[in-house]
């Protein structure tokens, strides 16, 4: 995509047309998400959802297209944390969300110092948020 165009200036079916990330595929880490409600239903009987991936502003790839629930920061909010028991202490990531001037799009981000980092794409997508690397 164009990295001198605004990210509120792509439309919905710029976002749409944007490659699919395999269903296990490792993208990395990138900045924010974008929500991209889908026509199609999950046999839950909610809308999929497909999500897309941003770095430096700039849309790179979709990342589902097969879930109808998103985990923020995973199942149970405690981030990438898996185990016995329940974590101690979970670190605020200052999880927000706007809305996209062209499409009306949701756009989900951190806002201390977190990229964002996707799991596989299956029926409850979960997407964390992970410390910068200094």
């Amino acid at each position: 995509m164009n990295k001198e165009k605004a990210l509120g200036d792509y439309s919905r079916k710029e976002l749409e047309s944007l490659p699919e990330r395999g269903w296990n595929e490792d993208i990395g880490e990138f900045d924010s998400l974008i929500i991209l409600p889908l026509r199609g239903m999950h046999e839950s009987g909610f809308r999929k959802m497909d999500f897309v991936a941003v770095k430096e502003n700039t849309p790179f790839c979709r990342l589902s297209g097969c879930s109808d629930v998103i985990h923020i920061d995973g199942i149970g909010g405690y981030g990438e944390w898996r185990g016995g028991g329940i974590p101690s202490s979970v670190i605020p990531k200052g999880w927000s969300m706007d809305c996209l001037k062209k499409s009306g799009l949701l756009r989900l981000f951190c806002a201390y110092s977190c990229n964002l980092k996707a799991n596989p794409a299956l029926s409850s997508f979960e997407i964390f948020g992970v410390k910068i690397k200094s």
